[in-house]
């Protein structure tokens, strides 16, 4: 009795830790969720805001703007890039190692540029300009370097795969079209029957192989004038035709011919 309440005792505290455990990631994905939901939401704020500010202010603040929104945009579409090429390629993760440090760079860059939007002193913020210029072409320089050679390399795996499909297509294309080849050979055959061999005597003598004249007892009755472009006295050779190769093959799906029955 002593050993079942244990074990009934035991299974109660397991169930109320295992109920306290789901209940804390419960909670831990949905803070995780909205924590992520008020920061896309702050991001697209401060994006809008520094979009506006680009466009609608003129001098040092506007430059400011311009520059944080071009260094953010170009950060953003990097690491997209780099986090959806890496799951699929995983010599990607040197690159994205790479990213993580320019980031920091790129951060700092962010923070000292929002420092200054509020700097009343706009005389030391338009001469430190310059530099906070060449700052931000240089991180956006190597985030776009690392951002379009992810693209092209895996732009580059999808034409060789392409390539490779596209080539195992022709081959299956080509064995399915099999009768092709069968009716091809019989067609090459006749075409060499017909040429007959007066066309290889023709292709020697344009070649300049001198043939010896005929004698009396050959049975040709040629003279030596019509060697010379005379009218010739014989009928030229006829074409041998060769069978015809619908007649000679036959397919799977034709039926037998019934033989025909007499009386």
């Amino acid at each position: 009795m002593e050993a079942a309440i244990t074990i009934l005792a035991l299974l109660f505290v397991a169930f109320i830790a295992l109920g306290v455990y789901a209940t804390v990631k419960a909670v831990g994905a949905a803070k995780r969720g909205v924590d992520r939901t008020i920061t896309q939401a702050r991001r697209t704020v401060e994006d809008t805001t520094l979009r506006a500010k680009s466009f609608g202010q003129t001098g040092v603040p506007g430059e400011l703007a311009q520059l944080r929104l071009a260094l953010r945009t170009s950060m953003r579409a990097t690491q997209d890039a780099l986090h959806a090429g890496v799951a699929e390629d995983s010599s990607l993760a040197e690159s994205v190692g790479l990213f993580r440090r320019l980031s920091a760079h790129g951060l700092e860059l962010d923070d000292e540029l929002k420092r200054l939007e509020r700097e009343p002193d706009r005389a030391t913020v338009a001469a430190l300009l310059p530099q906070l210029k060449e700052r931000t072409q240089r991180i956006t320089h190597s985030a776009d370097s690392l951002r379009w050679a992810a693209r092209d390399r895996a732009r580059q795996f999808a034409d060789d795969d392409l390539d490779a499909l596209n080539a195992q297509i022709d081959i299956e294309a080509g064995a399915l079209r099999h009768w092709t080849v069968e009716e091809q050979r019989p067609q090459q055959a006749s075409g060499a029957a017909s040429q007959g061999p007066g066309a290889g005597a023709g292709r020697a003598h344009d070649a300049g192989v001198d043939w010896p004249e005929p004698t009396a007892g050959a049975g040709n009755s040629t003279t030596a004038d019509e060697s010379w472009g005379g009218p010739a006295r014989e009928e030229a050779p006829q074409a041998i035709t060769a069978p015809d190769p619908h007649l000679r093959t036959r397919y799977p799906w034709q039926k037998a011919a019934r033989p025909e029955t007499t009386n």
